[in-house]
């Protein structure tokens, strides 16, 4: 089974990702809602998984839009 939109129905995109992120009701730390939430444009067709993930690896490398980051920069 291939992983590309173009390969894959609704259903089995919100399978993939619910079965990639393991335990993703996450209720001791709350993080599970952004996390299933970065991978939504993929589950509605939209995004590739491959580009999801290069997007929050640059944004975790370069720290852009992490706000706590710039501000603790500035001191």
């Amino acid at each position: 089974m291939g992983y590309l939109i173009k390969d894959t129905t609704k259903e089995e995109r919100t399978k993939i990702v619910a079965e990639s992120l393991g335990n993703i009701s996450a209720s001791c730390d709350g993080c599970s809602a952004g996390i299933i939430e970065m991978y939504q444009p993929y589950i509605d067709g939209l995004k590739e998984l491959r580009d999801i993930n290069m997007e929050f690896h640059a944004r975790y490398i370069s720290g852009k839009e992490i706000s706590e980051r710039e501000n603790c920069q500035e001191l």
